[in-house]
């Protein structure tokens, strides 16, 4: 790859290793399902068929291989919907769980490990082991429970990507409350048309931040978002030694970080939690009125999570993922499930490019991280710069490169193996807050091609339609899913009769089929190439 010269859409650009393949978890799951069913597994597209034919098999397959921890084990894995309908299926039907316990197991196993490691502008990098982080969470969980906060209350965060608003997250999840989130550069307005749909009892916010070199104040926006919402407490989290809380005329109670998490000290208990109550609620963009409240579920957030994290992005125990985002977007709801697989999470907030472009490839060099998540804007601005990270990164530790938030173009394949590392599993993802999950991501067992998603994710069948609702292959049109999945959220916030959930997805084409809105392309070895919006081509 020394050379500068075009690349073509599909040129092959990196196969992995014997070794490497050998030792994925793609290939000590094949391994396992063998051992348990005495069925083969050739190669990924044989596991992609079973899963998406035999979904119980494999869904009750991936939930035992992933260690889920079970509070009642379920009485059925899948019972399927309707004829004709992709609405009604059931997933692990009567079990119990928690999903802070799910991913806080790992870190009860590893007390002394460094569990997260946080850098921003503006401070230097902090640590917390896996004790610290229990800890934190116990005493956050232990102060929601104190004003209140237990299962299905609403606990939300205005915050930087900082370990506070992992742990609030955490608590909120081990009271069995739902947690919602966005980032403080959302602005009052846009804070209050998600938030107020929700009605948040409990409300974190950060109070400064700093971004490409610039101090900023959360104080008038914060006032505005209490003043406009029936929260009773809200809990400011203040990094830069020098936040100030918002003005004490408003009816709610503030207080800071310190203070919230001195009123308990308890010890960690889990709430259990059914299969499909929510967990999370993500927002839509809002560009064509309110922001939908998307609800997320406890289970198919978990199991969806863990099937892309430990197959598709070979993360294991002791791997450290550093994914690039703020509290607004689903990849850091994504990010934080890396724990249930042992992983440690380096955090990093500011600007990527501050003080200069190579800042976010020094700090994964600094940090060892393993698995490194961009968007392809930023591989494009680091090639536009001139930037070859490859004479300053920590070599042989970066295994996997992850870009997602649009297509990655073939250049830009091309420059990660020119001027990064060679030896590189680069995997571009696509889904969507919708699911928040991928349809099509990396397979770190195959080959990576210019300009190409791997494959469909394991138990996601999904096809491509054209005008006539026929499946194409070799040929673009629109992404549908045609079977249910266990992270199809189980509804919108304030929906009741699912309505508006029904117009979201279902009901464009004459069968009940889900319509993503993308327009992609099978090529002919199985891969996807995603050209944008189908409703902007």
């Amino acid at each position: 790859m020394g050379i500068n010269r075009m690349t073509t859409m599909g040129e092959l650009l990196w196969s992995p290793l014997p070794e490497r393949i050998q030792e994925a978890n793609l290939t000590s799951f094949a391994e396992f399902v063998r051992a348990r069913s005495g069925r083969s597994l050739h190669d990924y597209d044989d596991m992609y068929a079973w899963s998406i034919t035999d979904m119980a098999d494999f869904w009750q397959a991936l939930a035992d291989f992933c260690g889920v921890v079970w509070q009642q084990a379920a009485t059925m894995t899948y019972a399927p919907p309707p004829p004709g309908s992709l609405l009604g299926a059931q997933w692990f039907v009567d079990a119990r769980l928690n999903f802070a316990e799910n991913l806080l197991a790992p870190v009860m196993r590893g007390l002394d490990a460094e569990t997260i490691i946080s850098y921003a502008e503006g401070r230097g990098p902090l640590s917390l082991s896996g004790r610290d982080l229990l800890t934190a969470v116990a005493r956050c969980a232990g102060a929601l429970r104190t004003v209140g906060v237990g299962p299905g209350d609403r606990v939300v965060g205005i915050m930087s990507n900082v370990p506070e608003a992992l742990i609030a997250m955490l608590a909120t999840a081990a009271c069995g409350g739902i947690w919602a989130s966005c980032s403080p550069d959302f602005g009052a307005a846009a804070t209050k048309d998600r938030f107020g749909q929700i009605e948040p009892k409990v409300i974190f916010y950060t109070t400064e931040y700093v971004y490409a070199g610039k101090r900023y104040t959360t104080q008038s926006t914060i006032s505005q978002v209490l003043d406009a919402l029936s929260a009773q407490v809200a809990v400011a989290v203040d990094h830069l030694s020098g936040g100030t809380l918002v003005n004490d005329y408003l009816a709610v109670e503030v207080v800071s970080w310190e203070h919230f998490l001195g009123r308990a000290d308890a010890a960690m208990t889990f709430a259990p939690r059914r299969f499909t109550d929510p967990q999370y609620i993500l927002f839509s963009s809002g560009t064509t009125g309110a922001p939908k409240c998307i609800t997320h579920g406890v289970g198919g957030t978990l199991v969806q999570h863990l099937k892309e994290l430990k197959l598709h992005c070979d993360i294991k125990a002791g791997d450290r993922l550093l994914f690039y985002t703020t509290c607004g977007w689903m990849m850091w709801n994504w990010m934080a499930s890396a724990l249930a697989c042992g992983a440690s999470l380096v955090l990093y907030e500011g600007s990527p490019a501050a003080p200069d472009p190579s800042t976010l490839w020094q700090v994964a060099s600094d940090a060892a991280v393993t698995h490194l998540g961009v968007s392809p804007k930023y591989l494009a601005s680091s090639a536009a710069s001139g930037l070859r990270p490859r004479e300053f990164l920590l070599a042989g530790r970066l295994r996997c490169l992850l870009s997602t938030g649009a297509p990655l173009l073939p250049e830009q394949f091309a420059w990660v193996y020119r001027e990064l590392v060679e030896d590189v599993h680069l995997a571009s993802i696509s889904g969507g807050t919708d699911i928040v999950s991928c349809f099509m991501l990396g397979v770190p067992t195959l080959p990576v091609r210019a300009g190409v998603i791997q494959r469909p994710g394991l138990g996601m069948a999904i096809e491509c339609w054209d005008e006539t609702a026929a499946p194409v292959r070799q040929r673009k049109g629109e992404l549908v899913c045609v079977k249910p999945f266990p992270s199809m959220p189980i509804g919108f916030w304030n929906d009741p009769d699912g309505t508006k959930y029904r117009k979201a997805y279902f009901q464009h084409f004459d069968q009940e089929v889900w319509r993503h809105g993308d327009f992609v392309e099978f090529t002919a070895d199985g891969g996807l190439v995603v050209y944008g919006r189908y409703d902007a081509t």
